[in-house]
């Protein structure tokens, strides 16, 4: 199995993360460059009110001027993953895992589906369905019906050599009235949900960060090392 430095970063600015990312990234990047394997990292963390629009995505997506922004306490980003506008805030689990996909004989496609996976797995723990959605990334449910379908983790990655950064956002108890102010992912036509608003009520922010820990590692084969 291969060991991966696990980290909880816990509440932190959008900003601020990206610039751990990017160092993180960059090291990983130097060291297969030069032969000299860095160890690859997954880190948790939950952010203050951000939209971020990845870099494919359409700004008319944001539906919202900045005087409002600033109403509501959020702040805005052109991000460099892929797939278009999303939000992350508070009661949201935020995984950014940064892996040299060649160590774990997995190619770029394999590696979302596999992420979705684990969120899969770990949204089963509580007894809700997730599924993958044909020509969208992310985890939806009740993907057979048209207008019922509605997304819990969204997924926007970066990879370059096969290094990743950037990753998903799972709802767990989340605001979704923030959601109203974009069209989430680009798409006018479904929804979006959380796992508070399936169950009916709030769950356990820790729990899920541990069984999400533990699917993800089992589906990667890795070993998470604090």
């Amino acid at each position: 199995m291969k060991k991966v430095l696990f980290q909880d970063l816990g509440t932190m600015e959008y900003k601020q993360a990206w610039e751990y990312q990017e160092e993180l990234f960059n090291k990983v990047m130097q060291g297969k460059l030069n032969k000299t394997p860095e160890p690859n990292y997954l880190l948790f963390c939950e952010h203050p009110h951000v939209f971020t629009l990845g870099k494919s995505g359409e700004e008319e997506n944001f539906l919202i001027n900045n005087d409002f922004l600033k109403q509501i306490k959020a702040t805005y980003f052109q991000t460099n993953r892929g797939g278009d506008i999303t939000y992350h805030g508070p009661g949201q689990l935020v995984g950014y895992p940064i892996l040299d996909l060649e160590q774990f004989g997995v190619a770029l496609k394999d590696y979302i589906f596999k992420l979705e996976e684990a969120i899969i797995l770990t949204l089963a723990e509580y007894g809700i369905q997730g599924n993958h959605y044909k020509g969208a990334t992310g985890v939806w449910l009740d993907t057979e019906v048209p207008n019922k379908t509605r997304k819990i983790c969204a997924i926007g990655v970066k990879a370059s050599r096969f290094v990743t950064m950037h990753g998903f956002a799972l709802n767990v108890n989340t605001n979704l009235n923030y959601f109203t102010y974009i069209n989430p992912c680009g798409f006018t036509d479904k929804g979006v949900t959380s796992m508070e608003k399936e169950l009916g009520h709030i769950v356990p922010f820790n729990e899920v960060k541990e069984k999400a820990k533990i699917n993800i590692s089992k589906v990667f084969g890795m070993e998470l090392v604090d």
